[in-house]
């Protein structure tokens, strides 16, 4: 299902805007820093969703850019058929960050899907916009775009929050293969929660702050779902659940406002408590970010704070735009990786099937995954709930206090080395400081899970039974 939540520049102790979230998916995810990288003429990029999907479609092509924009990501192997690897964003070089978040097109459109769909499924949508878009709203015009030329393949209907430093934009695709979109300007004054997203009453004409196809509304009418004698068009009516704003997404939305009401207003810790908060956060969560919508002198220090799963039980940790490589305890690991379980690090059955061979290396398999060990600690933690998920929060939060006072000195550092055109050293230093913080908080995870494990079974408190033990969720 996925969460996201933007504040906007005016509600930020620190002037600038925010975006947070996690996605929601029971399969493995690892971190990645995807390159600049240019493209032969005529390439293509395969995309959309295959006849083994929930929704089925048809698998095609669009073509490729000239040149595709370095982003970091986090990328996971399952949700609903969906072909792998798939994203929900992360930020892009130029400073646009993305969140995807589902949200449900109503009954008829789902009904109304062809099972040959075909064009960009959500994560293509999400990883195009960071390759493609450098602002917000040029990853709109983006989604607009491949959208009208080819089409959209879903699994029952979606939705983008698309930010930059300037604005942000709330865009949800529609089921149905009606070429069915819209989108809603946020600004300096939004607080905006997704999950699922929503957009309620839009005008009759796209604006400034309100973008859709020409038949947007038309469609409606035809169908009969719309009577403009009723009142103005509520989207969330018309296309999606009608349940308008959920209950989790009223409360972290209050919570924020009252925050931002505060002399102080909002800062990190504010942002990482809108995603860390055991009201809103679980096993279903499988990592966690919080971007910072700034512009800084050089785009190597573009920073995403990353939980390696979900921050209730584990840190978020800055990692920049210009670090060379991820730590391979935060990539890909054969742990819940959708198809592993069928596969070898042995090539002795490759001759007959090819597919026998694991997708991760030897190597990388060897070492600690950091979203094994969190999600162990994640499940201690639920089992004694009372005092070790107050206590290991504690200690995370402690944790980010420390990370967020060496970040300014770091990149400080790093912005000298680069003012004096020293790219190679700054890059080696922030990709040194980063893996560095990264692998201590896999240690301190490692240690805590260990001591919680022993309390626990000290207890005779392991939790055998078939219902899992977890805090109770607004959701």
């Amino acid at each position: 299902m996925s969460y996201g939540i933007y504040i906007g520049r005016n509600h930020s102790a620190d002037g600038h805007a925010w975006l947070a979230g996690y996605g929601d998916e029971p399969s493995s995810h690892w971190l990645e820093i995807a390159p600049r990288t240019q493209h032969l003429p005529g390439a293509k990029v395969e995309v959309g969703v295959s006849p083994t999907a929930d929704l089925p479609g048809q698998r095609s092509t669009i073509p490729q850019v000239a040149e595709t924009f370095r982003h970091l990501r986090v990328s996971y192997s399952y949700y609903l058929g969906v072909p792998a690897p798939i994203t929900n964003g992360g930020l892009n070089e130029h400073g646009v960050a993305v969140r995807d978040i589902w949200s449900t097109s109503r009954k008829a459109l789902i009904q109304m899907t062809p099972p040959d769909q075909q064009g960009p499924n959500y994560s293509d949508l999400a990883r195009l916009v960071l390759e493609r878009a450098r602002t917000a709203r040029e990853g709109v015009d983006l989604l607009a775009a491949l959208i009208a030329e080819h089409g959209y393949s879903c699994y029952g209907g979606n939705s983008h929050i698309i930010a930059d430093p300037n604005e942000a934009w709330v865009v949800i695709e529609f089921a149905g293969a009606q070429k069915l979109w819209v989108a809603e300007r946020l600004g300096p004054d939004s607080i905006r929660a997704s999950r699922p997203g929503y957009i309620g009453v839009i005008p009759d004409q796209p604006t400034d702050d309100f973008l859709f196809p020409e038949h947007f509304i038309s469609f409606a009418k035809q169908q009969g779902w719309y009577d403009p004698a009723q009142g103005p068009f509520d989207v969330n009516a018309v296309y999606g659940d009608g349940k308008g704003r959920w209950d989790g997404v009223a409360w972290i939305e209050d919570e924020m406002r009252q925050r931002a009401a505060r002399a102080e207003k909002i800062g990190l810790h504010d942002m990482i408590f809108a995603i860390a908060t055991e009201r809103l956060t679980g096993d279903t969560a499988g990592y966690g970010q919080v971007v910072p919508l700034v512009h800084p002198r050089h785009d190597a220090l573009r920073v995403m704070w990353h939980a390696p799963v979900g921050p209730v039980t584990a840190p978020l940790v800055p990692v920049f735009m210009g670090m060379t490589d991820i730590p391979l305890e935060y990539g890909i690991h054969r742990y819940l990786t959708t198809g592993e379980s069928a596969r070898f690090l042995d090539e002795r059955h490759s001759a007959r099937n090819g597919d026998t061979v694991s997708h991760v290396a030897q190597g990388a398999e060897v070492t600690h995954s950091a979203f094994a060990v969190h999600k162990r600690l994640m499940h201690l933690a639920f089992q004694l709930q009372e005092p070790l998920l107050g206590e290991i929060d504690a200690h995370w939060r402690r944790l980010e206090h420390q990370l967020q006072s060496e970040l300014e000195d770091v990149s400080r550092t790093a912005e000298i080395l680069l003012d004096q055109q020293e790219d190679r050293l700054a890059r080696r230093f922030l990709t040194l400081q980063s893996s560095t913080w990264l692998q201590n908080a896999l240690h301190d995870a490692m240690i805590l899970g260990e001591a919680a494990e022993k309390r626990i079974r000290n207890r005779g408190a392991l939790n055998l039974a078939t219902t899992p033990m977890k805090p109770q969720q607004v959701w």
